[in-house]
């Protein structure tokens, strides 16, 4: 992980409105729970393989600070990656250099190319607003496919299993910082509100505090099957034993398409 200096810290972390402005924040929180992004990305890349033994190349969208995308980065023989946000594109950007990443909108993009494999990891698909925009995103993802494609989307939780009223907390420690997060999370209709409070110290610097909320969709498991098979993919929901919603695996052919 690239540290940042602390005069980076404190303009980052006092300005910050999200914890997707301050990027080493967001890794440092979820490296300390011990979230295993290489197994994780392992994981990924075999399911990949075991539909299209020969895919050389991965577009990771909702890619975030590459902390996926540099394990997938040993498999591939290229990658690139895409986010919304920029300062996650800046750290990316520092951690791979050479790699392309883009700042783009899920819902709508187009690089000009097409991969072997589309990636869409750790929930960025929630982000979203309705069912309109998951088949937008859908659509865009499949565009991005060459013939016999693989698309795989980790999705949030769905309508059925989302758990309304849920409160979590953890206090971390990660590279000379101490990090406090506790959330609340409701439902609200057809989306899950998260209120997030974090608490970042760092010795001889100070101490932070912000608070974020993460308003993320919830549909249910038929409606991103529906919303693949509309988009011109067979997938299927595969549970990766973690304890999480799974992930979506979705394969594309279109037979006499050129390869480009």
């Amino acid at each position: 992980m690239t540290t940042a200096t602390p005069t980076e810290w404190g303009r980052a972390l006092a300005a910050a409105r999200t914890v997707y402005d301050v990027a080493p924040l967001y890794e440092a929180i979820y490296l300390g729970r011990g979230k295993d992004y290489a197994a994780e990305a392992a994981e990924v890349a075999a399911l990949i393989r075991e539909r299209n033994p020969g895919a050389r190349d991965l577009l990771d969208v909702g890619c975030g600070p590459a902390t996926h995308l540099r394990h997938l980065a040993e498999v591939f023989d290229r990658v690139e990656g895409a986010d919304l946000a920029e300062p996650m594109l800046d750290h990316a950007r520092r951690r791979l250099p050479g790699v392309p990443f883009h700042r783009a909108d899920m819902r709508d993009f187009d690089l000009g190319r097409r991969f072997d494999a589309v990636t869409s990891l750790f929930s960025a698909i929630g982000n979203i607003s309705g069912g309109a925009e998951l088949r937008a995103a859908l659509r865009c993802l499949r565009r991005h496919l060459r013939p016999g494609g693989v698309v795989l989307v980790e999705p949030w939780w769905f309508t059925e299993n989302f758990v309304s009223g849920h409160v979590g907390g953890d206090v971390v420690e990660f590279e000379g910082m101490t990090v406090g997060r506790v959330s609340h999370s409701v439902r609200k209709g057809s989306s899950s509100h998260m209120t997030v409070h974090y608490v970042v110290a760092r010795p001889g610097e100070g101490i932070w505090h912000f608070t974020d909320e993460h308003i993320m969709a919830l549909f249910p498991r038929e409606e991103y099957l529906a919303a693949f098979r509309e988009a011109g993919m067979d997938a299927e929901l595969i549970d990766l034993g973690n304890g999480g919603p799974g992930v979506f695996v979705g394969t594309a052919a279109e037979p006499g398409e050129a390869r480009r």
